[in-house]
């Protein structure tokens, strides 16, 4: 029988990842989709759900104890919650990839062709069947790609190999007793007196060959998915969330600092006029740069389209759109110490000092944790596998909250080195996620990066955590079959 503790704690979570879900939709929508784009938006709230549902797996996972040796099936919930964790992460393992490469892109070529953005000749008097058929054409070319990688990996590489130690010795699990006819007469081994512990533990030792071997083990398909999606994410994560751990606490607390502040009339009018400065230059440079671009244009049409736009062309764009940026929130940080400083919520900078002093001491406490039990080969201390364990014995719930608290961490620095780094990325255009300025286009792309970094979350902390987790469901998944997968282990 299931524990409806965790039933309950479950669905409570779930509410509460919905309404965060909500609150950052209706935070950084733009307000040209405040009454449009449903379907878009509807993806993004499941995108944000399946994100921060999959690393809250974890912690239920622990708490559900199923692979306690006390268990006997799912009857003793005093031992083991009697949740089904097996099938849960099978679930999250297909729906992730789902979401990421069938309802991502698809709702973005839907998206783009009703605002006439990516497929020309659809939105102008396009009625809604014209644009899903659209987006169901391109759609197509996806599936057609991902499916025929995902196939010929798994057909290739589906199988995980595990290096097991084999041992071939005596064993005495009971004794047994020989009686021996000498002379006419009989004499049982039981009359001998039994072997030390010593005695014992050196004819073991002595009769005992160990070797290593490699197993093969085929895994299915959800576990394939699970570490193809893990091997992809990984590259988005380490970037991502290294940039996150120190940016996240940087930033709350340079918000607390540069919290908007009254201005007198001396001040409000310098600000004012340096702003107004900075567009008038803004303007003349935006024109200079739209006359050189279409005189090059001009001058290199037959030159092809990587040598018509030139490396100094693309830097001096990208340079203006920066400074354009910055602009943008300058005026945002005037407007709020002026016009709508009235309307300014003065708790909010010391909610984000507080949050800001706690990132510093869980970015710490993660980077000594990565340096003494992750990083050498031989871990030095157990540290939060053991502060968990000792905190449990105080508190029940206390490892079980711990594990939570570090894992949604993790996922926040992803999210926060997504949105930093993306204004800065030169090879590619990443949707900066702005409050009150962001399309649903953006959006959905932000989501897949997010998506795509939550396994790698999960299975991290599995590694960071396997004395504590061990008795998890997802560390025999993550921490055996996925790491040991062929071609994509490390």
């Amino acid at each position: 029988m299931a524990d409806w503790f965790l039933i309950l704690v479950t669905f409570i979570s779930f509410f509460l990842l919905l309404v965060v879900s909500v609150y950052i939709l209706v935070h950084y929508q733009h307000p040209d989709d405040k009454n449009d784009a449903y379907f878009p938006k509807l993806t993004v709230l499941l995108g944000l759900l399946l994100s921060g549902a999959t690393v809250l797996l974890l912690p239920l996972d622990v708490a559900n104890n199923e692979g306690y040796p006390g268990c006997a099936g799912y009857s003793e919930s005093q031992l083991c919650g009697g949740i089904n964790m097996v099938l849960f992460w099978e679930i999250f393992y297909w729906a992730i990839p789902a979401v990421v490469f069938l309802l991502i892109p698809f709702m973005t070529f839907f998206y783009e062709a009703d605002d006439g953005m990516l497929m020309a000749g659809t939105a102008i008097g396009a009625k809604p069947n014209s644009r899903i058929l659209e987006a169901i054409k391109y759609e197509f070319l996806v599936i057609i790609i991902v499916g025929s990688i995902f196939i010929g990996c798994y057909l290739g590489f589906g199988e995980s190999h595990v290096m097991v130690k084999e041992y071939t010795g005596f064993t005495a699990d009971k004794a047994e007793y020989t009686t021996l006819n000498i002379d006419g007469g009989s004499f049982n081994t039981s009359y001998l007196e039994d072997l030390s512990l010593a005695e014992f533990t050196t004819m073991h030792s002595r009769s005992q060959v160990t070797k290593e071997i490699m197993i093969s083990l085929p895994v299915s398909i959800p576990t394939f998915f699970a570490g193809f999606m893990a091997f992809i994410g990984w590259f988005f994560f380490a970037l991502f969330g290294g940039i996150g751990i120190a940016a996240l606490p940087l930033d709350l607390i340079l918000a607390f600092i540069n919290r908007p502040k009254h201005m007198d009339p001396s001040e409000f009018a310098d600000a004012q006029m340096n702003i107004r400065q900075r567009v008038n230059e803004l303007v003349d440079i935006g024109e200079l740069l739209k006359i050189e671009r279409d005189e090059r244009a001009k001058s290199e049409e037959k030159k092809g389209m990587f040598q018509r736009f030139s490396r100094e062309g693309q830097k001096e764009y990208l340079e203006f759109k920066k400074a354009v940026y910055l602009l943008e929130t300058d005026v945002e940080d005037f407007q709020a110490s002026s016009a709508n400083y009235a309307n300014y919520n003065p708790l909010i900078p010391w909610l984000s000092l507080f949050m800001g002093f706690a990132s510093v001491i869980i970015s710490l406490v993660w980077v000594v944790h990565i340096a003494i039990y992750i990083a050498p080969p031989k871990p030095l201390y157990s540290f939060l596998n053991d502060f968990f364990q000792i905190g449990e014995d105080v508190f029940p719930l206390f490892g079980v909250l711990s594990i939570a608290i570090f894992t949604l961490y993790l996922l926040l620095c992803a999210i926060k080195g997504c949105f930093k780094f993306g204004i800065r990325f030169m090879m590619f255009q990443i949707h900066p996620m702005r409050v009150n300025k962001t399309y649903m286009s953006s959006f959905m792309f932000n989501v897949g990066l997010v998506l795509l970094c939550a396994l790698p979350v999960v299975q991290f902390c599995v590694t960071a955590f396997p004395e504590y987790a061990r008795y998890s469901n997802v560390v025999q998944v993550m921490g055996v079959q996925v790491q040991n997968l062929k071609f994509f282990t490390w």
